[in-house]
Formats: structure tokens, C-alpha cells, sequence
């Protein structure tokens, strides 16, 4: 397998950790009222477990207010259910056609929780990039052993996935820093 290959492959699997960890920080509740929140919260929905943006339009009129308007009316309370099993600890207010989700204000305790999630989930996304790297070198060496690439091409594919490595985890890094400072504001 050509060096190049290698490399791209394994750059593509950084990138989705990189926006695995994008989406999880979606769900990391901030100082404002985020459609981000409750939009991938499962809802029981005719028996399957269903992505609430699936099933009804999400807005916030304002910093401290979700609406969830549901496309089908029946499904009200599953999603106030759902709402209710989540770790949101948000009550649900329901006048049979929308839900209402008031987001209150964040305790200084409370924040420094929040920073405290955004930095793991930052460092477990930048283990996962150092894995790939790991694991680009060692078919990189393996591909020299079978003699199916020289061992320039080998240090060279080597080098490039260690600058991409910097690169994403630097990227890490700045969304980490972005996310705590919109977490601790408010």
C-alpha cells in the first residue's frame, strides 16, 4: 500500500475524531440556551429510539429558552419523558402543543464542572489522534518490512503524520480554550 494511501487514510480518521468532538461539545451546556442540547436526545417514537430533531422543529426565541415543537402532537409525551430521563435536569413545560425548556442561568460550581467535561472530552479526542498516528506508523513499518515501500518513503509518511498529529491536536487544543471561555462566561 502506496505511502500516500496510508496517510490519507489515516488523515480521515482524525478529522472524524475531530468532529466527533465538534458534536459532542454541542451538548455541552453553556451559559445560553442551545438547540444543541436536546436536538440528538433519543425519544421512544412508535418503538424506536428517534433523534428529537427528527421529530420536531427546535428554536430559541431567546438566551434562555428552548422551543420544541413537535411535528406529530401524540409524540409530546415521549418527548417530555425523554426529556425528563436525561441528565439536562431541565423540566419540560408542555401546553399540549409545544414545549417550552427554560434554561437557567449556570451556577460558578456549575461552570467549572462544565469546563472540567470540555477538557476530558478534549483530551480523550486527542488520545484518539495520537492512536491513528500510532497505528499510520506501525503499517507504515509494516509495509517497509514487505519491502512494498523504501524506508525514505516510510520516515517521509512518518513525518507527515506527525505534522498532521500537531495539527489536529493544536485544533484540539483552541476548541478546548474556545469552549471553556463560552462556558465559564455568563
Amino acid at each position: 500500500m502506496p505511502t500516500q494511501k496510508i496517510v490519507g487514510e489515516h488523515k480521515q480518521l482524525m478529522q472524524k475524531a475531530y468532529e466527533f468532538l465538534y458534536s459532542e461539545y454541542k451538548t455541552v451546556r453553556t451559559g445560553r440556551a442551545s438547540t444543541g442540547l436536546v436536538e440528538n436526545l433519543r425519544v421512544e417514537y412508535y418503538g424506536a429510539p428517534t433523534p428529537l430533531k427528527q421529530l420536531a422543529t427546535l428554536s430559541t426565541p431567546d438566551a434562555n429558552m428552548i422551543v420544541i415543537k413537535p411535528f406529530d402532537p401524540s409524540s409530546i409525551k415521549e418527548i417530555e419523558k425523554a426529556i425528563k430521563n436525561s441528565d439536562l435536569s431541565i423540566a419540560p413545560m408542555s401546553d399540549g402543543k409545544v414545549i417550552r425548556l427554560n434554561v437557567p442561568p449556570l451556577s460558578q460550581e456549575r461552570r467549572k464542572q462544565l469546563a472540567g467535561q470540555v477538557k476530558q472530552l478534549g483530551e480523550a479526542a486527542k488520545v484518539s489522534i495520537r492512536n491513528i498516528r500510532r497505528d499510520a506508523n506501525k503499517k507504515l513499518e509494516d509495509e517497509e518490512k514487505a519491502k512494498t515501500i523504501t524506508e525514505d518513503d516510510r520516515n517521509h509518511g512518518k513525518k507527515e503524520m506527525d505534522d498532521l498529529t500537531k495539527q489536529y491536536t493544536d485544533g484540539i487544543d483552541n476548541a478546548i480554550k474556545s469552549k471553556t471561555d463560552e462556558v465559564m462566561e455568563g
